[in-house]
This record gives structure tokens, C-alpha cells and sequence, in this order.
């Protein structure tokens, strides 16, 4: 029995698959449950699944999985697909570059690609100083990058994160996040000089950004010293710790103090940038000009490829052959970042994104308005979240309400909407929607939710 849940695609003729919400099957279906006996034989458990649906393909907002279940996709690969599942303009340029050319390594024989996506990060990162940069795989190897090169530069050692952040899975990024389970735990040693600072967290902590900004400092002067840290790495908007926004002020104090010690200040975007926010990159809402600006995700539409974007000076301190590695800025995947700089503006993406904030915000609303367990929405743009308390908790413990996200998540996704978990306690629900995703789907979702915290 088929069940078509949503029949209000927008711009048909401009997509390959229906953009509407269907479910045939029991969720997870025949075909993945049997593909996911064969999975479980040959991949280990550390790769964990958060839906155990398999994926055959995908476009615009919208994936279908081998049963041919249609999902609403709102987390976008964790903020891959900014621009769309399959988008056209992408599959067209790898799909010309992997014709010309797979791979040469640049650091050998290079390519023109390679350099048109280190003029587009200089010319839209904030900052209208020289900038150099250099394409990596993934946004913990940038991360990784970024904090050699600010060392190199600064000859100093130690690193400053702040609390609820995240940065990724090897080495040093483990020891950079603030929640160990699951990213860390049994995995050490971990590298050392890296110190975990108090962030901004207005929701809990109710300090202004200048006041959550002189703990921060405080603590970093009294714990390790000025003089001593390379860099701070920050996340404009925290991801995985659950898209906290800091309170106004606050990063720029946090920058400031950083230019006055000779330290570096290291924006991670890689989950915030790529027009995500409205803006090329987040740290541009907040008045931010960072040093050293990281980049993933996003970028490639779907393909493989990171950058750290800086000062010339800071980037040029390294010497020759101490950056690079067999893959990073891969011709193909380089030629669909270009694609993807080419879409935001020639599609206004950026203006798409603050659309679907607005629409997103204003559903959540209503929901907050019916059900007390929904204690605070946040977010800019088409990064958007909403933080789960016990009920009758909101204004006073708030006290965290992991069990309503699970059970949410999962009626979701047994009704054909995807969305992903996030916050140090589990109690988050992240909202990383396409920018293509019309109004349409976006309502039609949110009713899903309504149903959703409605059965608790």
C-alpha cells in the first residue's frame, strides 16, 4: 500500500525525483534490512548507523532508499549537500573533469582547479587582506592543518577550544572535542597542550557576550597563558555540541583578545559555512575576521575535499613540503567546489537559506507554543535547532530531555523525514536542510513533528 504524503512538489521540471514525502514499507525495509545483515558481517560496529536505511538515490531534498521510500532529507549529509542532492551543475563539472583528468597530485603536477577554488575562498572568506590556501580531504585534517600552521607561525604550542565544541576524529581533534563518548573514548593517548575553555552558552548560562567573553579569556590566562597558546579554534555556532549560538559580542571579544596576544584565531566552518547561515561563511554575522578560516562539507556538493584559508603570512610559514597529502585537492572534487561557489550566486542561495530560517523558526514557534518540552529554538539561517527539556523544567532546571529526541527522531524517520540528533546531552534536534527545500517540504515536515511530540 502506497502512502504519498506530501503532493506539493515546487519547480517539478527542475528535479530528477519527485520532491514529495512518501513511505511503502515498513521503515527500515526488506531490502535494507537484508542489506544491512550483510553490512553487519563486514563493517565494524565504531561505524555506526543513525537510520539503517539504504540509500539508492537522491535529489534535491529529497533521498530514496532501495525500497523506494521517499525521504525528506533535513540533515543534508550532516551539511553536505547545501546546494542539493545530485545537483545538476556539480554532476556536470566532475562529471567533465573525471573525463579530463582523475588525479596528477598538485604537489606534483598541478592544475588549474586546484588554484580557481583558492581564489574563491580568498575572495569570500571574511577579510579583505591577502589570503592563501591549501585542500585537504576532510574537515578534521584541516582542523589538524590549521593548528600545525599556527604553530609553525606563532612558535608556540598550545591550543584553546571552548566547551561543547567539536572538531572531529583523529588524534588531535579528539583531544580538541569536548564529549568523549563516542568520538574518543578508549582511544588515547591524546595529543597534549590543548586546553578546554568555558564558551558562551546563552540559554544556560544567561551572561552577556561580554561577560561570558571575560570568563573565557580568564580562564585561558589563568589555566595556560597567553604567551603560551598558538591558536584558538572556535566554531562561530557549535555543531555537533548542538548549534549553540554565542551571545552577541562575545566572539569578537574573544578575537580581539587574541590579536592583542599574537595568537591565532582559527574560525571553524565546516559545518557553518558554504552559505548555510545566509552568509558565504557564519563568521560574518558576528563581525568575525579570522585569521585562519576552515572549511569541508559543503564546499564539493557531495565530493571530498577541505581547505584552510589564512593571512599569506601565517599560511607561508610553512616550509615547502610540509603541507599537502596524496588526495587534498583532488581535481574533480576541486572542479565541483567550483560548480558549487557558481550555484549559491547564480541560484541567490544565500537569500534560500534565510527563507528557510524564517519558515523553520516560525513553525518551530508554534510548536514551543503547544508543548512545554521545547525550551529553546536558536540558529541562523538554514541552521536551525531546537533544545528538549523535561517537561515543566524550561524556565527553571532545564533539565535535559534526551528520551523525546529519540522518540521524535524515530517517529520521523518511520514517516519519512530525516533528521539528526546533536547536543552534549543527546537532547537537540538539528534542522541542515538543502537549500533547495521549498516551503512546501518544510511545513509538511514540521507536521510530522507536531505528530511526533504529540504521541509523547
Amino acid at each position: 500500500m502506497t502512502d504519498t504524503l506530501s503532493a506539493r512538489p515546487v519547480e517539478a521540471a527542475s528535479f530528477t525525483i519527485p520532491q514529495e514525502r512518501k513511505v511503502v514499507t515498513a521503515i527500515p525495509g526488506p531490502r535494507s534490512v537484508a542489506l544491512h545483515e550483510r553490512r553487519l558481517a563486514v563493517v565494524p560496529t565504531g561505524v555506526a548507523t543513525t537510520l539503517p536505511v539504504y540509500i539508492e538515490k537522491a535529489n534535491g531534498a529529497i533521498v530514496v532508499d532501495v525500497d523506494g521510500n521517499h525521504f525528506i532529507d533535513l540533515g543534508a549529509g550532516i551539511g553536505v549537500t547545501t546546494i542539493g542532492h545530485t545537483n545538476p551543475a556539480v554532476v556536470a563539472a566532475a562529471t567533465e573533469q573525471l573525463n579530463k583528468v582523475t588525479h596528477t597530485l598538485f604537489t606534483v603536477t598541478p592544475y588549474e582547479e586546484y588554484v580557481r577554488v583558492a581564489e574563491l575562498l580568498a575572495a569570500h572568506t571574511p577579510g579583505d587582506f591577502a589570503k592563501k590556501t591549501v585542500l585537504v580531504n576532510s574537515g578534521a585534517e584541516a582542523v589538524e592543518n590549521a593548528v600545525k600552521i599556527a604553530r609553525k607561525y606563532t612558535r608556540r604550542v598550545g591550543v584553546g577550544v571552548l566547551d561543547h565544541g567539536y572538531h572531529g576524529r583523529t588524534n588531535l581533534t579528539m583531544a580538541m572535542n569536548f564529549k568523549a563518548a563516542p568520538y574518543s573514548t578508549g582511544f588515547g593517548p591524546f595529543a597534549g597542550d590543548v586546553y578546554h575553555a568555558p564558551n558562551s552558552n546563552p540559554y544556560h548560562d544567561g551572561l552577556s557576550g561580554a561577560e561570558a567573553a571575560k570568563k573565557t579569556i580568564a580562564w585561558f590566562e589563568k589555566t595556560v597563558g597567553a604567551y603560551d597558546l598558538a591558536c584558538i579554534v572556535a566554531e562561530p555556532i557549535q555543531g555537533e555540541g548542538g548549534f549553540i549560538v554565542p551571545a552577541e559580542g562575545y566572539l569578537q571579544a574573544l578575537q580581539a583578545w587574541c590579536t592583542e596576544n599574537g595568537i591565532v584565531y582559527i574560525s571553524d566552518e565546516i559545518q557553518s559555512g558554504m552559505a548555510r547561515t545566509g552568509a558565504y561563511f557564519a563568521s560574518e554575522h558576528f563581525g568575525l575576521v579570522p585569521d585562519m578560516v576552515t572549511s569541508a562539507k559543503g564546499i564539493a556538493g557531495g565530493l571530498p575535499l577541505a581547505g584552510v584559508t589564512g593571512r599569506a603570512e601565517i599560511m607561508d610559514s610553512a616550509f615547502p613540503g610540509g603541507l599537502g597529502g596524496t588526495f587534498g585537492g583532488n581535481p574533480v572534487a576541486a572542479a565541483a567546489a567550483i560548480a558549487v561557489f557558481e550555484t549559491i550566486a547564480s541560484d541567490n542561495l544565500l537569500a534560500e537559506a534565510t527563507r528557510i530560517g524564517q519558515t523553520l523558526t516560525a513553525g518551530l514557534a508554534r510548536l514551543a507554543a503547544k508543548y512545554d518540552i521545547i525550551g529553546d529554538i536558536r540558529g541562523i539561517g538554514a541552521m536551525i535547532a531546537i533544545e528538549f527539556v523535561m517537561p515543566g523544567t524550561g524556565a527553571t532546571t532545564k533539565e535535559p530531555n534526551a528520551a523525546a529526541v529519540n522518540a521524535i527522531t524515530a517517529y520521523a524517520a518511520a514517516n519519512g523525514v530525516l533528521v539528526l540528533n546533536a547536543g552534549t546531552y543527546g537532547n537537540v534536534i538539528r534542522f541542515l536542510p538543502s537549500l533547495v527545500i521549498s516551503d512546501a517540504l518544510l511545513e509538511d515536515a514540521l507536521g510530522v513533528f507536531d505528530a511526533a511530540m504529540a504521541t509523547l
